[in-house]
């Protein structure tokens, strides 16, 4: 197996993994948590694609979260050991999280994936093969929003969004300015901005415009 198929298939355990959080306690799945190890010189680094080597401790993505490991020293606690935790260590994980939905985002716009405009993404809602994911940007206007939602709504469409990333921050991912709305076709691309999508939202609180679940 290939390097690329072997992140792609770790990719995919991973949204199916459920794993143990050292603030809570709870078990949570993998879109909820994020993943840290002690390096080799005792400090604990953010990693956010489940990829480097060593034992996974394991913490719910949100600032709250990381905030009450520092003070309740639970890092030392899982580890066994003394460690190092930088105070800026939930920016570095928001970062982190940011950047690999970035290149998440470049790759399906160089591929065709992703779809771009407000035209166009209702375009691709009301035609047969509507969109399996809709990226609103966080600082775009709620009018716009709710026109898009709304076309998925007319065709009894429930089609999951991400809203965390801001129209600077997608303009960034695609070479373009301002960028407020975009959906991507089903596909591997598609699930991991999706996980990513669910981790980053614990580090950033974003109003929503999409609807409420009937259910």
């Amino acid at each position: 197996m290939g390097l690329a198929a072997a992140i792609r298939a770790k990719d995919e355990d991973a949204m199916l993994r459920e794993r143990r959080c050292i603030v809570s306690g709870e078990t949570l799945p993998e879109d909820r948590l994020v993943r840290f190890v002690v390096s080799p010189d005792g400090e604990v680094v953010p990693d956010i694609g489940a990829i480097l080597p060593g034992r996974g401790i394991w913490v719910e993505a949100s600032a709250k979260a990381l905030a009450a490991a520092l003070k309740k020293n639970l890092f030392a606690r899982a580890a066994k050991a003394q460690v190092k935790v930088a105070a800026d260590i939930a920016a570095n994980v928001e970062r982190q999280l940011v950047a690999r939905m970035q290149a998440d985002l470049g790759m399906a716009r160089r591929s065709g994936q992703l779809l771009l405009g407000f035209d166009t993404v209702t375009g691709e809602i009301k035609s047969q093969s509507a969109p399996a994911l809709l990226i609103e940007a966080s600082d775009g206007a709620a009018d716009g929003k709710r026109k898009v939602f709304a076309a998925a709504h007319a065709r009894g469409l429930k089609i999951e969004t991400i809203e965390c990333l801001t129209s600077r921050e997608l303009g960034v991912a695609v070479g373009r300015e301002n960028v407020i709305h975009a959906a991507l076709k089903s596909g591997r691309l598609q699930e991991r901005l999706r996980f990513d999508g669910k981790r980053l939202s614990g580090f950033r609180s974003v109003p929503s415009a999409a609807p409420e679940s009937d259910e």
